[in-house]
C-alpha cells in the first residue's frame, strides 16, 4: 500500500546545452541553420538525442559555420 500519490522520478537534466542562438533560418543552399549550423533534422531531433549524439553534432558545428561563412553569396 502507498501512503500517497505516486512520485515521479525527476528527469535528468542534460549536461549538453543547445547551440541555438535564436536565429532559426535554414540557408537555402547549405540547408544549415545560419545561427547555429545544425541541419533541420538535427534541430528537430535535439531533444531526443543523448549527450553523445549532441556532442557529435557540437563537434561538427565550428567547421560547418566556417565553411558556410567562406562561401560566396549565390546571386542567381
Amino acid at each position: 500500500m502507498s501512503d500517497g500519490p505516486p512520485r515521479l522520478k525527476p528527469r535528468r537534466a542534460s549536461a549538453m546545452a543547445s547551440p541555438c542562438v535564436n536565429v532559426c533560418t535554414l540557408h537555402p543552399v547549405s540547408k544549415l541553420c545560419v545561427g547555429c549550423g545544425r541541419t533541420g533534422d538535427e534541430i528537430a531531433a535535439w531533444a531526443r538525442l543523448g549527450d553523445a549524439g549532441r556532442a557529435a553534432v557540437m563537434a561538427e558545428l565550428p567547421a560547418r559555420m566556417a565553411a558556410t561563412a567562406q562561401r560566396p553569396p549565390k546571386l542567381f
